[in-house]
C-alpha cells in the first residue's frame, strides 16, 4: 500500500485586500511596516478598473489564489457615482445585487466604509454615528483632534519614518475597534448612514493579536 508522504502545508498564508484609493493603499502598507511579527503576508492592491463590477470581478478571481480577500469599499464613491449617473444599472444597484452574493464567500469579507477610511481614524478617538454627505466634511472634523491636527490626504504624511498614520493610530485601536461595533451593520435600504467596518480586518484570527 502506498504512503502519501505529503506533509501538512507550513505555507504562510496570504491576505489580498482590494482598495478603491491610495490612502487605504498607504495605511495597509505602514500596518505591515510596523507589525513585523505578522505572519501572514498581506497584498494590498489598487485596481486600476475601478467599478462595482470590476472590483466584484477581481474578489472572485483573488479568492481562489488567496487565503483570505477584503474588499474595503469607500461608500461616498458609490453614492455620489450613482446621483451621477444617466443611464442603466446605477452603481449602488450593482453593489445591492453583489454584496449577498460575496456573503457566500467563506474567504472574503467585505468592509465598508461610510464615507470614507478617514470614519475609522475619527473611531480612534470618539464614539459617533454621524453621516457626513463628503468625506472633506469629515476631514474637517478629524483636524480638530489634536493627534491628527495636520492630517492630510497624501503619501508624505501617511507613511513619515516613526510618525506614520499607523504609528499615530496604534494606541487607539482597540478603542477603534469597540466603536465600530456599537454601529453594528451596514443597512443597504439605509445608506446614509456614518459607519466604519475595518475592525472586521483586525478582528481576523490572524491580526487581532495586535490589539490583545
Amino acid at each position: 500500500m502506498r504512503v502519501n508522504k505529503r506533509m501538512p502545508c507550513k505555507c504562510r498564508q496570504k491576505f489580498a485586500i482590494i482598495v478603491d484609493g491610495e490612502c487605504e493603499f498607504w495605511y495597509i502598507q505602514m500596518l505591515k511596516r510596523n507589525e513585523r511579527s505578522l505572519n501572514i503576508n498581506l497584498e494590498p492592491k489598487l485596481p486600476q478598473k475601478k467599478s462595482v463590477t470590476d472590483q466584484y470581478n477581481k474578489l472572485i478571481e483573488l479568492s481562489s489564489e488567496y487565503n483570505k480577500v477584503f474588499w474595503i469599499v469607500d461608500f461616498d464613491v458609490i453614492i455620489r457615482e450613482s446621483r451621477e449617473s444617466r443611464r442603466g444599472e446605477k452603481p449602488i444597484q450593482t453593489f445591492s445585487r453583489y454584496y449577498p452574493l460575496l456573503k457566500e464567500h467563506q474567504n472574503i469579507e467585505v468592509i465598508i466604509n461610510n464615507p470614507c477610511l478617514e470614519y475609522w481614524y475619527l473611531l480612534h478617538f470618539k464614539q459617533t454615528n454621524r453621516y457626513y454627505d463628503s468625506c472633506d466634511s469629515l476631514i474637517h472634523d478629524l483636524k480638530r483632534i489634536e493627534a491628527l491636527s495636520d492630517y492630510a490626504k497624501s503619501e508624505k504624511f501617511y507613511t513619515r519614518l516613526n510618525q506614520d498614520i499607523y504609528l499615530r493610530l496604534k494606541p487607539f485601536l482597540g478603542t477603534a475597534i469597540i466603536h465600530s461595533n456599537r454601529l453594528g451593520d451596514f443597512d443597504l435600504l439605509n445608506p446614509e448612514t456614518g459607519i466604519s467596518q475595518m475592525q472586521l480586518l483586525f478582528e481576523t484570527d490572524d491580526l487581532k493579536f495586535i490589539v490583545n
